[in-house]
């Protein structure tokens, strides 16, 4: 075929190929989602009944409008209507004398005639999520347009990961807040939010406004697990930690938030709860909450050797355990930005009421941070701790080991300095606490027979042993050592290590009560 044929076949063929468009029209420019006759009739319906203004004030900000003019109308009603005046184009006639962009558009006429167009107030709910929803695909279409310039740009610090994570921190916000940035709050508001914080404690059962630990001294103690705080629990091994986290887990899991529901009705929801473990199995941690509950060593359970008793109570307790919203995640050698997107992930699709981190220690390192020294490794680690918990508004516990420096020590009650890589640690939580045993230390103490010593001296010395062990026999200090917002002290539990299990410890002058 000749030069000219193919070009001649190739005219042809264009000829026939059908427009995107039906009327042959070119793609254009496209215009942001917006819809002004939903904004007008909403301001419209505002100005006539400014009780519409309740049903969409929740949520609708002036900056959710797409037209300029619309945003500063709304925001002259609410400012109006919130100091308990009356917002019409009698009162709003001031407000707009020199505003020149209402003036192009009409100016005072304009207002009125927003209020003369108006059908119905009753649909002013319905018109504020249109207004809110064409904001939120504005939105969205920004997000997507700086998500496809940045994978555009082939950085070696911004991997294809990292850009993934941006872009769903992004999403995740604007699925949250309505906004990619929160910006500035002004003090009235943080005022409110302090309030209801203070009238949910007095409210609620034990005085506590946070997530309950289940320990009553504890929870008197620091207030129970605030919302955005970064909780430090560190130890030795074989000190408690994983257990006491278990329990603080389950406690959590099981108790009932409430919150006012839209007709101002008390309402309860199921706390939620996420265990990242990066040192035990999913397994291993439900068999330790099983044995806690049901009163049946862990590693018979493991091994099959437990009594008919023992089974149909570990039965019953798996099966209450069912209803539980605890999610465990055994993935090993997790970032801190995966913990972070699978918490985002979690909130959606869950909720998410507290977050617990089991142990600090082996979270990876950034990429980018890798080859640094450990200390600047960890001070990444708490400071992005710190952010998830600020930006998901829960509490985090994290787990963290201690220096061996605490065995060098005659009294070896953990100190702030003993932590690991401490100064990040300390500086960034909000609690740093410790749990202490001492029937751990003293069990390895244990007198053994002298040369040439009389049995009668080794008998004296092994009973004053054995009274010093009874004395802390089953007990476990819990050392609150730094509290940001409260006091510090040490609360004593009882501690079970059949089962692995952490309980409130009753004053030896307490009696239980005559059931009978």
């Amino acid at each position: 075929m000749s030069t000219s044929d193919m070009t001649d076949s190739m005219a042809d063929e264009a000829a026939n190929i059908t427009p995107l468009h039906g009327d042959g029209e070119e793609i254009g420019f496209r215009s942001p989602p917006h819809n002004f006759e939903a904004e007008m009739a909403l301001l419209g319906a505002i100005l006539v009944n400014n009780r519409s203004f309740e049903r969409v004030q929740e949520y609708l900000l002036p900056e959710h409008f797409a037209d300029p003019a619309h945003a500063r109308v709304y925001e002259a009603c609410a400012h109006l209507i919130e100091h308990g005046q009356i917002a019409d184009p009698v009162t709003l006639k001031n407000y707009f004398k020199n505003d020149a962009d209402l003036q192009a558009i009409g100016g005072q006429a304009y207002i009125a005639e927003l209020a003369n167009a108006v059908i119905t107030v009753q649909n002013a709910q319905d018109l504020g999520r249109e207004v809110y929803d064409c904001f939120l695909r504005r939105e969205l279409i920004d997000i997507g347009s700086r998500v496809v310039n940045d994978a555009y740009e082939h950085e070696l610090e911004t991997p294809a990961p990292t850009q993934i994570e941006h872009a769903e921190e992004l999403l995740f916000q604007l699925a949250e807040q309505g906004s990619t940035e929160t910006g500035f709050r002004d003090f009235k508001s943080a005022v409110t939010g302090a309030i209801d914080m203070a009238a949910a404690a007095y409210k609620r059962d034990g005085q506590i406004v946070g997530v309950p630990t289940g320990f009553t001294d504890i929870d008197k103690l620091i207030g129970g697990l605030h919302q955005s705080d970064l909780i430090i629990i560190a130890g030795r091994p074989s000190m408690g930690k994983t257990a006491f986290a278990t329990n603080i887990a389950y406690h959590a899991a099981s108790s009932k938030q409430r919150s006012e529901g839209p007709d101002g009705t008390d309402i309860e929801e199921t706390e939620s709860v996420a265990f990242f473990s990066l040192e035990m199995s999913a397994e291993q941690l439900a068999t330790r909450i099983i044995s806690e509950q049901a009163h049946v060593r862990s590693d018979a359970i493991r091994r099959g050797d437990v009594r008919e008793e023992e089974y149909n109570r570990v039965f019953a307790v798996s099966q209450a355990l069912h209803g539980l919203k605890l999610f465990i995640d055994d993935t090993p050698a997790l970032t801190i930005a995966q913990i972070r997107t699978r918490a985002r992930r979690l909130k959606r699709q869950h909720g998410l009421s507290l977050i617990i981190v089991d142990y600090l220690q082996l979270i990876n390192p950034p990429a980018n941070s890798r080859g640094d020294n450990r200390v600047q490794e960890v001070s990444q680690i708490t400071r992005g701790l710190k952010a998830l918990a600020k930006e998901l508004d829960v509490p985090v516990i994290a787990l963290s080991q201690l220096s061996r420096a605490v065995e060098q020590r005659e009294d070896k009650r953990p100190q702030l300095s003993d932590l690991r890589e401490s100064g990040s640690i300390e500086q960034d939580a909000d609690v740093v606490s410790f749990i202490y045993r001492e029937e751990y230390y003293k069990e390895r103490e244990r007198p053994t027979p002298r040369d040439n010593e009389k049995q009668e001296t080794y008998l004296e010395r092994e009973q004053r042993f054995n009274e010093l062990l009874e004395q802390c026999r089953n007990k476990a200090e819990v050392i609150v050592a730094k509290q940001r917002h409260g006091p510090i002290g040490t609360v004593t539990l009882q501690f079970n290590g059949d089962y692995t299990q952490f309980a409130d410890l009753a004053p030896d002058d307490y009696l239980p009560e005559d059931r009978f």
